[in-house]
């Protein structure tokens, strides 16, 4: 067969693995969600920046250009000046380099919020993607726990704002110089360990995944997964791995209240004062985090909402002094079925070291962020997002296609527009007036507004109540009773077009909300 005769092909649909398209219902959600972040973030008294998606990639920090192609965990590509630019990681090191660039003209301390996409270039699974959304708050040029604190009371508040209660979420905290401390107590300190501290502190912050024996199996020589999949651990002697593991995964004297264990900051502080090795990061860490848990007490947070934990790790290398993650508490069913603890959506701290990159000088900072799609599956799991339907919008209908026509069926739509209501013209092939209601019905519009010849004439409109209307035809069965019957549909004149929408609109949600029994 010759090149001409052959057909083209066809060009396959295909989604990047690792990504996803998002619909409607949860862009609209998202946005909800967002909204009632960003109002306890300025409350806070926090103003919002934005930084672009790509940043040179030296600039990213943890992941600096090592080899032709710096593609490790991020997205690379050679500019024309053959400078390396990568898809931001996360929202801070960007933020950071923002600082440093703009040192001289912004105000300390600095306390921005910033929301949007962040890229990982890591192996997509179930639940794990390479593009998505973050929320981040962060203060720059505060030196003091007090900004560490106020973070964790602001997560606490974030989290109650958007619906979850008390009881269903805690902040854990920890601090940095804790674990630096331990790791000085192994043997493990000084810059010549920095690798092996990094394997130690992997493995410690796969508790919450893989339980104590888990994280006792990567500190040791490493751990084989139901799939047969090896991680090599962190070839930790046996003395060493008793040392870490009695340090941070112990449960301190608990009490029980109405069946729930209660944590005291008071009894885990007293541990790690009574257990800590004589060198001076396990001192700092205890008393900052000492400084701490008197800050939540004095502002009236209690240990149900934020909590002192040894165990919490926080995974980036950046990380110096205090650190804290939101987790949620309550039971949610994964795709095995399993009733499983929800877990974490979102985690910050210390990081003094990241701007300081830059500018050859000490600048100290302190942030979280919140990982928004995380955070968007628990709040429908509790029924707190996304709940409401969208109305559709009423939809004007076309029966006949001359200019004038068309001209006025706009005029309607754009006057429905003008006040506040949601509305189209119908633009698909108007000859067929059953598949316009049709089309009605699957966009959810409530109303559609009906003008033929003979209504022009006489200067009015047909209002067809469309939610009534179905309502209707399943009460109805007769065709002389559904004649007689009309309620869902009415004549009114062009004039009176908008009041009566207005109206009928007002009558359906009275109806929605009499469903929900309000």
């Amino acid at each position: 067969m010759s090149d001409k005769n052959k057909k083209p092909q066809k060009l396959k649909a295909r989604l990047p693995r690792g990504f996803v398209d998002r619909e409607a219902a949860d862009i609209r959600a998202a946005a909800e969600m967002m909204e009632k972040i960003r109002e306890v973030y300025e409350r806070y008294g926090f103003d919002p920046i934005e930084t672009p998606l790509f940043e040179y990639t030296d600039a990213l920090g943890k992941f600096l250009p090592d080899s032709d192609r710096p593609n490790e965990g991020v997205f690379s590509l050679q500019d024309d000046d053959d400078q390396w630019m990568s898809l931001r990681y996360d929202l801070t090191a960007p933020m950071a380099r923002h600082v440093a660039e703009n040192f001289q003209e912004i105000q300390l301390p600095y306390r921005t919020y910033r929301a949007g996409y962040v890229f990982r270039n890591e192996k997509p699974g179930p639940g794990r993607f390479r593009q998505f959304m973050q929320f981040d708050a962060d203060t720059v040029g505060a030196p003091g726990v007090q900004a560490d604190a106020e973070m964790c009371m602001m997560m606490a508040d974030t989290l109650e704002a958007l619906g979850i209660k008390r009881g269903d979420y805690v902040i854990r905290v920890n601090n940095r110089k804790v674990l630096d401390g331990v790791m000085e107590a192994i043997g493990l300190g000084g810059e010549e360990n920095a690798g092996r501290r990094l394997g130690v502190l992997r493995a410690m912050d796969k508790f919450d995944k893989f339980g104590i024996e888990g994280v006792r199996l990567l500190l040791g020589k490493g751990r084989k997964d139901e799939s047969g999949d090896f991680t090599k651990g962190a070839e930790l002697d046996d003395e060493q791995i008793r040392i870490v593991t009695n340090a941070l995964f112990f449960s301190p004297s608990e009490t029980v209240e109405d069946g729930a264990i209660v944590h005291s900051n008071q009894r885990v502080l007293a541990f790690l004062a009574a257990n800590q090795r004589s060198n001076d990061s396990l001192q700092q860490g205890y008393d900052e985090l000492w400084s701490m848990s008197e800050m939540f007490r004095s502002a009236g947070y209690k240990e149900d909402q934020i909590r002192i934990d040894v165990s919490v790790v926080r995974g980036l290398e950046y990380y110096t002094g205090p650190v804290y993650e939101a987790e949620l508490t309550f039971d949610v069913t994964n795709e095995k079925g399993e009733k499983v603890v929800f877990g974490s959506v979102g985690g910050g701290g210390r990081y003094d070291g990241l701007v300081s990159r830059f500018m050859g000088q000490p600048v100290p900072a302190t942030g979280f962020s919140i990982g928004v799609s995380r955070l968007m599956t628990a709040l429908k799991n509790l029924g707190k997002l996304g709940q409401d339907d969208v109305q559709g919008p009423v939809l004007v209908t076309v029966m006949d296609g001359d200019v004038e026509s068309m001209g006025r069926y706009q005029r309607f739509t754009q006057a429905l527009r003008a006040e506040g209501i949601r509305a189209e013209m119908y633009q698909g092939n108007w000859k067929k007036f059953g598949n316009q209601l049709k089309y009605a019905d699957r966009r959810g519009s409530p109303i559609a507004i009906i003008q033929g010849g003979d209504e022009r004439e006489q200067g009015v409109v047909q209002i067809k109540d469309l939610i009534e209307g179905k309502r209707l035809s399943g009460e109805i069965t007769d065709n002389a009773e559904w004649r007689e019957a009309r309620v869902a549909q009415e004549v009114v004149s062009e004039a009176e077009l908008v009041a009566k929408v207005r109206e009928i609109l007002a009558a359906q949600a009275e109806d929605r909300r009499r469903a929900k029994g309000g």
